[in-house]
């Protein structure tokens, strides 16, 4: 039985034309140098002592530059006469399994042979104890026992279910990147309200029990380039930490035009961000109540692929209402579900209408539209909510893009 009454199925797509949405392109030339830099300050390279062994938290996310980062991370440490090793730091995400994790490192290209150190991945944890909530903070047991030095090695940015000063970053690497399952699971039992709080006293926990020596923050501008590498000791990861947030927010990309009738998203993945897309751009989020960006309005939500580097996780995908036959056969559901399942959101797992191809999934994404113009339909395509320099618009959104001042309007897709 076909979904779409005949003339729905055959109904011609609007002409779409390239735009290009202009951020400030400010980023580092050589991301290398940066790191060393920072370790040539006295308060970072006095805390790598000849023969210790340092742990590297490197977790799940796509970051810019992140094999150059680690491996520069990696060579100052051992020319301070340090033994760094690398440790997956990436809570439930892998499927959970130390399999899943190495997998994961593997396609960033976060390997023994490119690192020049070993790559470990564990989920064998210690119990720390609890927040004043009743929340257990895990920790990991190889770190604890055989680290002499912590270093986690993260991105600071907004998250996707939570608002507070510190989102995602080098504290939460801390509290559920190197909790991994158990922590992870354990610490998402906290209130979304009050979400923040938790991640700050378990970080806090950790800081007072293990041996972290300063975080490596790293900031990204708006075309996912690196924009900021800094050190941060540890006493003041926390403070810092929400500084750089701050200093995030001002870099980060956004669709510019207010208004559409279907967003049409080429493709997500738990590189790109935690639910697979980032809400704060797209303004659907079945957690996170308040967004900080401008976002859109628009009636349908249409996904087309996943991306090669998920590996098959599609956690995010229940916020759409289309899907293509080819994500829903390129699922992972174990990895999937154990993500967020880990994180308490059934929501983000259940699976929208799933149409044939790209054509039927679009259309069905305007057939479901009321109060339209079925002759002018507005349309938004985007790669992903980390693509945003370039993204198409049909012809019933040039009159409003042209207005923008900062949009230049390329010609047709």
């Amino acid at each position: 039985m076909p979904l779409l009454l005949e003339e729905d199925a055959r109904r011609p797509l609007p002409k779409m034309y390239r735009i290009r949405q202009n951020f400030p392109k400010d980023c580092l030339d050589d991301p290398a140098e940066a790191v060393r830099r920072e370790f040539g300050r006295e308060e970072i390279r006095s805390r790598v002592k000849p023969g210790m062994k340092v742990a590297l938290g490197v977790g799940s996310r796509g970051i810019c530059n992140l094999p150059l980062i680690v491996r520069t991370v990696a060579d100052e440490v051992k020319k301070l006469g340090g033994e760094p090793f690398i440790i997956g730091a990436m809570g439930s995400h892998g499927g959970g399994t130390v399999e899943g994790q190495l997998a994961v490192l593997q396609n960033y290209g976060i390997t023994e042979e490119a690192m020049g150190v070993p790559v470990i991945t564990s989920n064998d944890v210690v119990h720390l104890g609890e927040t004043s909530r009743g929340i257990q903070v895990y920790f990991d047991r190889i770190c604890l026992e055989q680290a002499d030095l912590i270093i986690p090695i993260n991105r600071v940015k907004l998250h996707t279910d939570f608002s507070d000063n510190i989102q995602s970053g080098m504290c939460k690497m801390l509290v559920i990147g190197l909790g991994h399952h158990r922590g992870c699971t354990a610490i998402h039992q906290s209130d979304m309200s009050w979400f923040g709080d938790t991640l700050k006293e378990a970080g806090r926990l950790i800081m007072s029990k293990a041996k972290v020596g300063f975080g490596i923050g790293i900031v990204e501008n708006a075309y996912d380039k690196t924009y900021l590498i800094e050190a941060v000791p540890a006493e003041r990861i926390i403070e810092r930490e929400a500084e750089l947030l701050e200093i995030c927010k001002k870099n980060m990309p956004y669709i510019m035009l207010p208004e559409a009738d279907v967003l049409v998203v080429e493709q997500i993945g738990k590189e790109i961000s935690g639910d697979g897309f980032d809400p704060n751009v797209i303004g659907r989020s079945f957690l996170l109540k308040k967004f900080v960006l401008p976002v859109p309005r628009f009636q349908s939500m249409v996904l087309l692929d996943l991306s090669e580097a998920t590996h098959g996780n599609a956690s995010g995908i229940g916020n759409f209402d289309v899907i293509t036959r080819k994500v829903f056969d390129q699922m992972d559901f174990e990895s999937t579900y154990a993500n967020d399942i880990a994180l308490g959101c059934l929501d983000d797992c259940k699976i929208p209408v799933i149409a044939a191809d790209e054509g039927e999934a679009i259309r069905i994404g305007i057939r479901v539209l009321r109060g339209c113009d079925p002759d002018n339909l507005r349309i938004i395509r985007i790669k992903d909510t980390l693509h945003l320099g370039e993204i198409q618009i049909s012809e019933a959104l040039l009159e409003t893009a042209r207005q923008n001042p900062r949009i230049t309007i390329l010609g047709p897709a």
